[in-house]
Parts: structure tokens; C-alpha cells; sequence
């Protein structure tokens, strides 16, 4: 087993992984911004260093930085968390090349994954059902693309290959604007990911967000962990997501699990990852993967029993995976609200200093927050500040106990979206199930 981890991130998901690493007995560094000297997790950690200023480009992103905090600390991995540094491939390759064991991927394989036409050919290769598309980077001939779009049919979106976030895409109705809309994507993409490469795919009118979990062990195992739905958006940001996905046909879902494990074998995948669909009349469409632990994780958890991290923590110490996937049983349903601290109408990040915190508990009920009284939340970074994940024995007992979770949590001196998230899980279109990623802004009037 590691003996020592350095947590390459801040906020909930940094004291999420320190908590795994105490239980399995492994030491923890925590780095920080100099405004996040006084987060929790740096607070509980065995050890802490400042790596630099507050801008992430200068602490949170900040390769050289990260490394010499590894070396002075003498420790033997580092873990990426989600966002910053987890999906990118030289931090990978470079945590590797250092002596230091990466607890994720191969550096390969978030490249390949990464890129989201070289990901799209690799699931098809490995069976794994994908939206129609242009197979590849858009033809350059401007008679090819219109060609290609017509075989697709139209309404296409054109995506950047290395997008994410939302950016880089944009949906195309007709012949007419088709190759206006690839030059301006190709120029945004160059903008925002240093790569203008984009790609074509068929539009689907009104899917929802399906994902199956997934942990491989780098050694020939590997086993899915089921399925969440994460179809309630806001500008491809997710709000709240439960799991297992409900209303699903049961046939469409196991063949995309299966392919899900198989494609974990045939791309040799180590550690936790996350297989995205659009899931549109009973069929699943592959849309990309994400090479990290997620968010959203704790709704899996709850329902398999797997503590996810604990998982990647021994996978990267050169453990085979410790289950198998007849060890895996779904119990019950589990819900998950996103708590940001924010304007609940206009969204704008609300920092500041949190004057009082009370979290609801009770049986079933989950709180993942690195919040306390006194905590001032800053204005850098991402105005996450909590998750009320609650599980129940099926999905009307759960949205129920997350309802009665968010009326117990108090959060004095900033701005929440807590009022929203009270609507989104006593909306009626939401309780009964299968709501499509649109559903969210439309409700919103955005």
C-alpha cells in the first residue's frame, strides 16, 4: 500500500481523499493557495505546504510547483482529484517520470481519451455505441463536409476534439450555415484548447445524460459499478444526479455495461473512470470519458457499497481490483444536490465569509463539504461548496429524504442555490422520472 499521498486539489473533494487515505493508514500532504491555508483538509492533513499565490495558474496548476512539494515532502503518489490537473496527460506523464506514483491513468490513456475523436474511434473499436458522426476531424473540402453532414442529417453539432466544459460546439440546422459554424468552432477551439481540430455528430433532439462508473486495475480486470443519470444542466454544468439511472431499457443498458467493462480490458484502463452517453429512445450514445473520479460519485457509492476512492488508492498501489463484478448489488436509489455558493436567480458566484453552518444528517443522508462556521468561501475558484447525497430503499423515499435534507441545511452570510435545488427535487416533471438535459434551462426560462 502508498505510504504517503499528496492531494493535488482543494475543497470538498481534497477532504474526500485525505478521509480514504486515513482509513487505509496512508499519510497525507495537503498544497494550497495561500488563501486556501485554512481549508479543512490542510488543516487535517500530516503534513502542508503553500505552493503558491491564489490564481490556479500559479498554485492549483502549477506543475513544477506540485512536483517540488512531492519531493520535499518525500512522497510516494499524488492524487489529481477531478478538475485542474486530473484529465491532463503531461501532469501524468511527468508525476510518473519523477518517481512518483500518478493515481489515475496512463498518461496515454487520458491522451487517448482526452481527444474526443481518437476517443470516439477507440469505442467503436471496442464496441461501445456511439452517436453518428463524421468518424474523424471534418473534412478540409468544403463539398466533403456538406456531404458528410447530409449522411449524418441534420440538425448536426460540430464539438471541438480536445472541448469540454460546454465550449467548443455548436448546433447546426441546415446546408446553409454548416461551414460558418465549423470555421467559427475551429477558431474557438484553437482559442480556448490550443487544438482548432472539431468534429461532426448527429444532434439528438431530447436525450437525457447517462454515465456508467467504471474501476479497472490496469492488470486485465475490470467491472462497472451501474449507471446515474445527470440530466438536470445548467449550460453543461450538472446540477443534481442520482443513481442508478431509472427508466432505462433494460436490455440497451446491460449490452452498454458490458461494452463499458470490455473497453476497459481492451484499452488496458487502471483506476476510476466514467463512460458519458446521451441515452434517446432506448438506445445509448457514447459522447466521451472522463478520466478521473467524478463528482458525482457518492450516488454510486451509495447504492454499490464501493468506496471509490479507497479503490483507486489501491489500484495505484499495484493491487488487483478487490472485487468482482458478481460482488456488485444495487441497493436502493440515491439522489445528490450540488450546493454552490451563488446567486439562486442569476447565478453569479456569491464568496464570502460563512457566518453559520449546519449540516442535516439523519439516516441515509450524506454530506460532502469542506465548509465550516467562519470558513470565508474566495472568489478564484469554483463556487462548489457542498453535497447532500441522500439513499433510500427506491427513488420516491430518496427524493423525499434529500427534500427534508435540504430544508435541515443552514448557510448564513453567502448566497446559495439551495432554493433551487428545493424546487428541482419536488418539481413534478422531475419525480416522475427521465427529465432530458433540456429540461433544466427551459425551466429556467435560459
Amino acid at each position: 500500500m502508498l505510504d504517503k499521498v499528496l492531494i493535488a486539489n482543494r475543497g470538498e473533494i481534497a477532504l474526500r481523499i485525505l478521509r480514504a487515505c486515513k482509513e487505509l493508514g496512508i499519510k497525507t500532504v495537503a498544497v494550497h493557495s495561500k488563501i486556501d491555508r485554512d481549508l479543512l483538509h490542510v488543516r487535517l492533513a500530516d503534513e502542508s505546504i503553500c505552493i503558491g499565490p491564489n490564481p490556479s495558474a500559479q498554485s492549483y496548476l502549477n506543475i513544477p510547483a506540485i512536483i517540488s512539494a512531492a519531493e520535499l515532502t518525500d512522497t510516494s503518489a499524488i492524487h489529481p482529484g477531478y478538475g485542474f490537473l486530473a484529465e491532463n496527460a503531461d501532469f501524468a506523464e511527468q508525476v510518473e517520470n519523477s518517481g512518483f506514483v500518478f493515481i489515475g491513468p496512463k498518461a496515454e490513456t487520458i491522451r487517448l481519451m482526452g481527444d474526443k475523436v481518437s476517443a470516439i474511434k477507440a469505442m467503436k473499436e471496442a464496441g461501445v455505441p456511439t452517436v453518428p458522426g463524421s468518424n474523424g476531424p471534418v473534412p478540409s473540402d468544403p463539398v466533403e463536409c456538406l456531404r458528410v453532414a447530409k449522411e449524418i442529417g441534420f440538425p448536426v453539432i460540430v464539438k471541438a476534439a480536445a472541448g469540454g466544459g460546454g465550449r467548443g460546439m455548436r448546433v447546426v440546422h441546415n446546408e446553409g450555415s454548416l461551414l460558418k459554424s465549423i470555421s467559427i468552432t475551429q477558431s474557438e477551439a484553437g482559442s480556448y484548447f490550443g487544438d482548432s481540430t472539431v468534429y461532426m455528430e448527429k444532434f439528438l433532439q431530447n436525450p437525457r445524460h447517462v454515465e456508467v462508473q467504471v474501476l479497472a486495475d490496469g492488470q486485465g480486470n475490470a467491472i462497472h459499478l451501474y449507471d446515474r443519470d445527470c440530466s438536470l444542466q445548467r449550460r453543461h454544468q450538472k446540477v443534481l444526479e442520482e443513481a442508478p439511472a431509472p427508466m432505462l431499457n433494460e436490455e440497451s443498458r446491460q449490452a452498454c455495461l458490458k461494452a463499458c467493462v470490455d473497453a476497459c480490458i481492451k484499452i488496458n484502463y487502471r483506476g476510476a473512470g466514467t463512460f458519458e452517453f446521451l441515452y434517446e429512445d432506448g438506445n445509448f450514445y457514447f459522447i466521451e470519458m472522463n478520466t478521473r473520479v467524478q463528482v458525482e460519485h457518492p450516488v454510486t457509492e451509495m447504492v454499490t457499497g464501493v468506496d471509490i476512492v479507497k479503490e483507486q488508492l489501491r489500484i495505484a498501489s499495484g493491487l488487483p481490483l478487490s472485487l468482482k463484478q458478481e460482488d456488485i448489488k444495487l441497493n436502493g436509489h440515491a439522489v445528490e444536490s450540488r450546493i454552490n455558493a451563488e446567486d439562486a436567480k442569476t447565478f453569479m458566484p456569491c464568496p464570502g465569509k460563512v457566518e453559520y453552518f449546519h449540516a442535516p444528517g439523519g439516516m441515509g443522508v450524506r454530506v460532502d463539504s469542506h465548509l465550516y462556521s467562519g470558513y470565508t468561501v474566495p472568489p478564484t475558484y469554483d463556487s462548489m461548496i457542498a453535497k447532500i447525497i441522500c439513499h433510500a430503499p427506491d427513488r420516491t423515499a430518496a427524493l423525499k429524504r434529500l427534500s427534508g435534507a435540504l430544508d435541515e441545511t443552514f448557510i448564513d452570510g453567502i448566497k446559495t442555490n439551495i432554493e433551487l435545488q428545493k424546487d428541482l427535487v419536488n418539481d413534478p416533471n422531475f419525480i416522475t422520472g427521465g427529465v432530458n438535459i433540456h429540461y433544466l434551462e427551459k425551466k429556467l426560462g435560459l
